[in-house]
């Protein structure tokens, strides 16, 4: 199994007027936490999308590409690309730069994004938010498949025999399918025979084996082999010596962020109860002692059939630089080494 680090880029610089040495800072900290973990021997590394103040990550491929400069065996991908809100000519290309930048190191994740806020910015209508990705999905896969673009739809120009270039170091360039709760999304994963990156971010992790199985089952109708259809697990979470200091470094960040995401959405605030109910056997944060962690990724890996690759989503404005990097420290000394002796 694959073990690594999702990062949003989180920046202290999230009220008042903005602060560039704060977001330089920040940016020079997460470079750090990413080269901790190649030297750590975590697996991968990957950056989000977006484009809002409390994040500095609304060009990961740039953030990447500074990484893959800084590194030597990690594997460096998106977490995700809003592709519905791209020109997916260029996220071709920038992931075709990535890859030769960092010798075949590359990867992507693509889906919708859990934020809106990208699509008016980029002058998309929100209505078309399914047949957007649906359409740019396809011209994504069709690139990858030919560097000669024959190619016609709704939403962009059409490409009549157009070379796009450069070509990645990869054949085929790896791109997974990110998404949330949605039974479409899963099939569509499988019947397209591409990777797939659950993100449970709430609730239950082993609510999600049904979703799951549908992936698996609709890949095996397409034809995919089993090997190709791999599952991957976004889950928030974090790590310290003990369980208790892990819940109570993470609790503080972890609830002003989601409080103020509920706020937007009309959730209720987030208590300290619900948080803890959370980090128990079955919830989803992973949240713990390397030890309790360890045995809980075991525990989602047989409850959804197994899976590929895991990531934690572990960076919020109220841990420290120094706290993330023990955290990232453990779970390459500690977490990696147990799961592996018994995956």
């Amino acid at each position: 199994m694959e073990i690594g680090i999702d990062s949003f880029a989180a920046t202290k610089s999230q009220s008042g007027s903005h602060d560039a040495a704060a977001d330089m800072k920040e940016m020079d900290n997460l470079l750090a936490r990413i080269v901790k973990a190649d030297q750590a021997g975590l697996h991968v590394f990957g950056i989000g999308e977006h484009h809002r103040k409390e994040f500095l990550d609304s060009a990961p491929t740039m953030i990447l590409a500074a990484a893959a400069a800084q590194t030597k065996n990690i594997r460096l991908t998106s977490a995700v690309t809003v592709l519905s809100a791209a020109d997916p000519v260029r996220v071709f290309q920038s992931f075709a730069t990535l890859d030769i930048i960092s010798h075949g190191r590359a990867e992507m994740v693509v889906g919708r994004g859990s934020f809106i806020e990208a699509y008016p910015l980029f002058g998309y209508d929100l209505h078309d938010y399914d047949a957007l990705f649906v359409e740019k999905l396809d011209l994504l896969l069709t690139i990858r498949e030919s560097e000669q673009v024959r190619w016609k739809g709704k939403f962009r120009a059409p490409l009549q025999d157009v070379a796009i270039y450069p070509r990645p170091v990869q054949e085929p360039f790896p791109i997974w399918l990110g998404v949330g709760g949605t039974p479409q999304s899963f099939a569509r994963a499988g019947t397209l025979g591409l990777p797939l990156m659950v993100a449970i971010i709430g609730g239950e992790t082993h609510r999600f084996r049904p979703l799951i199985d549908l992936y698996r089952e609709a890949g095996r109708k397409a034809g995919h082999a089993p090997e190709t259809l791999k599952v991957g697990l976004h889950s928030l979470g974090y790590i310290a010596e003990t369980s208790q200091q892990a819940r109570d470094e993470f609790f503080p960040g972890y609830a002003e962020t989601f409080t103020k995401i509920g706020h937007e959405r009309g959730w209720g605030p987030v208590t300290r109860s619900q948080f803890d109910a959370q980090t128990g056997p079955t919830g989803a944060l992973l949240v713990g002692s390397p030890a309790e962690v360890a045995e809980k990724i075991l525990r989602h890996a047989e409850a959804l059939g197994g899976i590929s690759r895991l990531t934690f989503q572990m960076d919020n404005a109220k841990l420290s630089h120094e706290k993330l990097l023990h955290s990232i420290e453990l779970i390459g000394k500690d977490i990696i080494p147990e799961v592996n002796k018994a995956h």
